[in-house]
């Protein structure tokens, strides 16, 4: 495994952009760990509908990035007092879903610094009942992804006034409040550190040696030119981070077990699925605008929505969902 330097980029459109790039285009005979911090940001899952995770006035009066990500999962606030990491690797068709592999190391070197920390429920790291960090993947090609967030010293009470929190997530996860389910590791640990010191001590402790003698990818002058393109074509494009939603006739919503929260919206005309667009924060290791696209067209009656979803494999879309309750989701009126 190599180590990613971002050259202290704090710019979440580019951060995400080297992510990117070193998942297409690096050597893929080796694995690679990046670290990034991003200033005031809303980073959406890919699924999301943007407009209903924000607080679009708070965004717009603190001049926050509101930036879409290749991963599933939830919307969430970074910071300066965030550290971000991603382990780039291999697809080896067992890792994806699988948050245990990439979580371990990082939980090790947590509990090296005197944090109880554990990976607890679909994707969190917690210390006891509070989270420290959320983590999500991609894959594509063979490739693959996970990354999560590490809240070291950040402005929690932001994170309640940036997002908004549905009521069914917090009714599932018995949430208080943001701040006393959320907490940050200079809380938990045994020596004060700076985040710079903590980033060099954790990866230190994932490589099993000094920092100064970790092995390093260092960009190219080309690498760059290819993240900048990136940056500006994806992370910098209204449509990509906002996107549209179709004018719906029928919206169904539910949060299953294991798998996350489904919002389904349809435009219905003349008995036919005209257009769908599936909202969550679930984790797919394919997109699902593919599952868009085969529904597309479909009368809208449970025996041909099912002929259409005949042999498509839910789990590559969603996770642990079975196909009777998105069909029913679907046909919720």
């Amino acid at each position: 495994m190599r180590f990613i330097d971002n050259e202290g980029i704090t710019d979440p459109r580019i951060n995400l952009a080297i992510e990117e790039y070193a998942l297409r285009h690096l050597p893929d005979q080796d694995s690679y760990l990046l670290f990034y911090m991003n200033e005031p940001s809303i980073i959406i899952g890919k699924n999301q509908n943007t407009l209903e995770e924000i607080n679009p006035e708070y965004v717009k009066d603190h001049n926050l990035h509101v930036v879409r990500r290749l991963s599933g999962g939830g919307a969430v606030y970074h910071d300066l007092g965030n550290l971000n990491f991603s382990f780039i690797t291999k697809d080896d068709g067992n890792s994806f879903h699988n948050f245990q592999k990439f979580t371990e190391p990082v939980v090790e070197a947590l509990r090296k610094l005197g944090v109880e920390a554990a990976l607890t429920g679909r994707n969190d790291i917690q210390v006891g009942e509070r989270k420290i960090s959320g983590n999500a993947q991609f894959a594509t090609k063979g490739r693959m992804f996970s990354h999560g967030t590490l809240l070291f010293n950040s402005e929690i009470e932001n994170v309640a006034s940036a997002l908004k929190v549905s009521p069914d997530k917090i009714q599932s996860k018995g949430i208080k409040s943001i701040r006393s389910r959320v907490a940050n590791i200079v809380e938990f640990l045994d020596a004060p550190l700076t985040i710079e010191e903590f980033r060099l001590q954790l990866l230190a402790s994932i490589f099993g040696m000094e920092a100064s003698q970790v092995p390093t990818y260092k960009l190219s002058d080309e690498d760059w030119r290819q993240i900048h393109s990136i940056s500006e074509e994806r992370y910098g494009n209204w449509d990509w981070n906002y996107g549209k939603s179709p004018k719906s006739t029928v919206q169904n919503s539910k949060r299953f077990e294991g798998v996350g929260k489904l919002d389904v919206r349809l435009a219905i005309e003349e008995g036919l699925i005209q257009d769908i667009k599936i909202y969550g924060d679930f984790f797919g290791a394919s997109d699902v605008a593919e599952l868009e696209e085969v529904l597309r067209g479909s009368r809208y009656e449970e025996k041909a929505v099912r002929e259409r979803l005949e042999g498509v494999e839910m789990r590559r879309y969603f996770g642990a969902l079975e196909l009777d309750s998105f069909v029913t989701l679907l046909m919720l009126t």
